[in-house]
């Protein structure tokens, strides 16, 4: 998993971008993406490296053994940005020969001593220095070597080391053929200070000490894996230690986390045996450790045994008790270590059988573990993703036309290819779609592969032609866009059913309809074929109460429903699938006054699904007597004892929207709870109620652990009350205003009004925050040419202020001094 962008800020600039965007590759010239050829065979890395940590560069040896992959040649054509080649030369048992080379371009080209056959193999070594910064400032989208604090002057980070080689980075710290259809087994020698700890693929096979307090650990990797998903990290961690079977599986933590260690990770021994039985194949790997990164910028990455994570998968038990937000991420990344890393795509057009994969494995885990409702409550939300992102529409899953690799991770080969899978598997049949996915893993293991290959091994298992299903979805682009009508004959106790596919090409799919006949329905599963307007007729005793097409909420459409509250409340008591008993209560929504829909309400608040109970209490208005009448004593009851701290927090939130001061002593003792969820919303409650206790009442929450849903609800209430200790964990909102501006006027203005104020004041973290964010930001934000300017301009007018607070405060002049060097340093930066 890659390129999701975690911080608020980069979020919402990469939001508004595409306000900008949109228009820029309109009318440009296709270019065709193709498999990379394989002129060479990668067959072994060896690398022996040390640090650099003042000037942040690595110096590397390296012994590539490799062959000529079909073709007789005399050449090896390596990737290598940004670095410094000291020395290459042939190595024959130790005897190292100086090759000629050339080393222009990123682009390493060596001359072999003579002309190699297929698979004959030599090892050619590599002295050279990798430079990360030099990389980037060359174009690079991403430094593939990070050093986190090495020069020690930052009190707030803790020092760490760690890579990430997604799409084609990891050439940025060792020379290779930086393409995902290269596979090669590895050994690395990592020379560290003793007092910390290293992690890399595959396991350590020995540890020695070296002189200065210096120690070199050895780690090996005897399966062949891609050369993106090589890793090595290095830090201060603590090694939480857990097992699978006999695997050794370890969690990496901060040392501050270790206590919740075995929260936040514990279940993925779990997972490991849920997959290989799923999949009717063992995890396929000596180990399975898991690390976090800080100021890692995308979510996660499944290099091979050493997932990285970014640093918000730590928490503690405020976050915990509410859900463990970062689960769904750990089953995908250890999912990749069958879909991506034993079986890796050949090329970036193919990322669907890495990506789609590993996203419907988050399905298949909260199937597993928290029941069907929970899976779809996740499949809709994924979909929904893709529904809301029209710029998307046109976009095939297996795209051959991309500028840069990044531009396909998105939620086309994510959230739609999840969605994708979770339609294959209900056309042909849980048996026939894990087998499939069985004899893709046997068949192409150790290898790469494209998705013309799972088609094949579906069809393999399940004896169906699917071409018909890929050619739409994997090599097609868009959704179904479905209108219905009905009418009733009376005479013939029929009911003739209009589908109509408003969307300019159509599709053929399977599609469950219920009927609904005095009141209970009845499932139809039609096809509807390749036609703008397909007619079924059903039979039925009277009028149909109802006629509900995607029943089952498998197919990825977009309807248009016309409901009446009396029919969403029949739909609601009625179903059993979520995405029915969903749809139905967001129905209501603009039809509250309606006796049915009180109703309906009512129903969903005694939900066995703790998401449906949320909903419903999002939606309802307490303010409303008859409302309040039927529905106050459950909220009060909910906001008390529900078994979800969620739900108790939303109801906590529905009680407050009444100003009503009798919920103030149940606000006040939820303001003392452990979950951040009912804390924080206790904590709104009472200052809507009672502003007057704002600034006491905020510090009682740590907002450096707060979810960003959870900040984004207390960010106008810090602004508005001036909260100041609590500005530096705002800086990630502030920072980005003129963009956030273009998304939701609202949040924007008191953004707005949180920068001028940290601008107009001393707070050193909180201006420091906002520097330190745009520079990590930079490189997105130089992209475009008017995120940058806005950005710009802001800055700009933040120093005037910063100024003008130094001449009305020249006694704190060292510590504005400070500030504002930083300041001018961000916008030279941005210029």
């Amino acid at each position: 998993m890659k390129k999701i962008m975690l911080s608020i800020g980069v979020l919402v600039f990469s939001l508004s971008a595409n306000v900008f965007a949109q228009t820029e590759t309109s009318g440009r010239e296709k270019i065709y993406r193709a498999t990379p050829t394989k002129w060479t065979e990668l067959k072994h890395t060896k690398l022996k490296v040390n640090f650099d940590y003042q000037k942040e560069q690595m110096n590397g040896e390296e012994w590539l053994t490799a062959s000529p992959y079909f073709y007789p040649s005399d050449s090896l054509v390596l990737d290598a940005k940004g670095m410094l080649i000291h020395e290459v030369a042939i190595d024959k048992e130790g005897i190292k020969t100086p090759l000629k080379y050339n080393y222009k371009g990123n682009i390493l080209t060596i001359n072999l001593d003579k002309t190699y056959n297929r698979n004959q193999d030599y090892t050619v070594y590599i002295k050279y220095t990798s430079r990360p910064d030099v990389a980037e400032k060359q174009g690079s989208l991403a430094k593939g070597l990070y050093f986190i604090n090495s020069k020690d002057n930052d009190k707030d980070h803790p020092f760490q080391i760690w890579t990430d080689g997604e799409t084609e980075y990891s050439s940025i710290w060792f020379p290779t053929i930086d393409k995902p259809n290269q596979k090669t087994t590895q050994e690395i020698y990592m020379t560290v200070p003793d007092k910390y700890i290293t992690l890399s693929n595959g396991v350590l096979k020995e540890s020695s000490k070296e002189s200065g307090n210096m120690r070199t650990d050895h780690w090996v990797m005897n399966k062949r894996h891609s050369t993106y998903l090589f890793f090595m990290g290095v830090g201060d961690y603590s090694v939480v230690k857990d097992k699978w079977r006999n695997i050794p599986v370890e969690y990496y933590v901060e040392k501050e986390y270790e206590p919740y260690a075995k929260q936040i990770y514990g279940n993925t021994p779990e997972m490991m045996e849920f997959f290989s039985k799923k999949l009717g194949y063992d995890y396929p790997w000596a180990k399975y450790a898991q690390i976090s990164g800080r100021d890692y910028r995308s979510v996660a990455m499944e290099n091979t045994t050493a997932t990285l994570h970014s640093s918000e998968v730590l928490q503690k038990p405020g976050q915990l008790i509410d859900e463990n937000k970062w689960e769904e991420y750990i089953a995908h990344e250890l999912f990749h270590h069958w879909f991506g890393d034993l079986v890796t795509t050949e090329s970036w057009s193919n990322l669907t059988v890495n990506e789609s994969f590993a996203n419907y494995s988050e399905y298949l885990w909260n199937e597993y573990k928290y029941g069907k409702d929970q899976a779809d409550y996740h499949l809709m939300t994924n979909v929904g993703r893709y529904i809301s992102s029209h710029s998307d529409f046109n976009k095939n899953l297996v795209r051959f036309d991309y500028d840069s690799p990044e531009d396909v991770f998105d939620v086309v080969s994510y959230q739609k290819g999840g969605g994708i899978l979770h339609m294959l598997r209900n056309y042909l049949g849980d048996d026939a779609f894990f087998s499939g996915m069985t004899d893709y893993l046997k068949t192409y293991e150790y290898q790469n592969a494209e998705a013309q290959q799972v088609r094949l091994s579906f069809e393999k298992t399940s004896g169906k032609d699917l071409n018909w299903f890929f050619n739409q979805w994997y090599y097609g682009s868009g959704n179904p866009k479905l209108e219905y009508s009905y009418t009733f004959e009376p005479v013939k106790k029929q009911v003739e059913l209009v589908i109509n596919q408003s969307q300019e090409k159509p599709f053929e799919f399977p599609l469950a309809i219920d009927v609904f006949d005095n009141g209970k329905p009845k499932r139809y599963n039609v096809w509807v074929d390749a036609r703008k307007t397909n007619t079924f007729t059903f039979n039925v005793s009277k009028n149909p109460d109802l006629i509900n097409i995607n029943a089952d909420g498998v197919l990825i459409s977009e309807n248009v429903d016309k409901k009446t509250p009396g029919q969403n409340l029949m739909q609601f008591t009625n179903s059993k699938e979520f995405a029915n008993r969903y749809k139905a209560l967001v129905g209501i929504k603009d039809n509250l006054g309606d006796p049915a829909a009180v109703k309906l309400i009512s129903a969903a608040l005694k939900d066995p699904f703790f998401r449906i109970r949320i909903k419903a209490l999002e939606i309802l208005n307490l303010s409303n007597a008859d409302q309040e009448k039927a529905l106050a004593s459950d909220v009060e009851k909910m906001a008390i004892n529900d078994p979800k701290t969620l739900v108790q927090a939303a109801a906590i939130s529905a009680l407050a929207k009444t100003k009503n001061k009798k919920y103030l002593p149940l606000f006040e003792k939820g303001s003392d709870a452990i979950s951040n969820a009912v804390k924080s919303n206790s904590l709104m409650a009472i200052m809507e109620i009672k502003p007057s206790m704002a600034e006491s009442l905020v510090n009682k929450i740590d907002l450096s652990e707060a979810s960003k849903n959870m900040l984004i609800k207390m960010f106008p209430i810090i602004v508005r009350n001036k909260v100041t200790s609590q500005l530096q964990y705002i800086t990630s909102i502030v920072a980005f205003y003129p963009l956030i501006k273009l998304q939701d006027p609202e949040l924007g203005k008191s953004a707005e009004e949180g920068f001028n104020l940290i601008m107009s004041s001393d707070n050193t973290l909180a201006t420091e925050g906002i520097t330190k964010i745009l520079s990590q930001a930079k490189t997105e934000m130089l992209k475009d040419k008017d995120a940058k300017k806005m950005i710009t301009q802001m800055l700009q007018e933040g120093l005037e202020k910063k100024k003008d607070f130094l001449k009305q405060n020249p006694q704190k002049a060292e510590s504005l001094n400070k500030q504002i060097a930083a300041l001018n340093k961000i916008i030279e930066e941005y210029k």
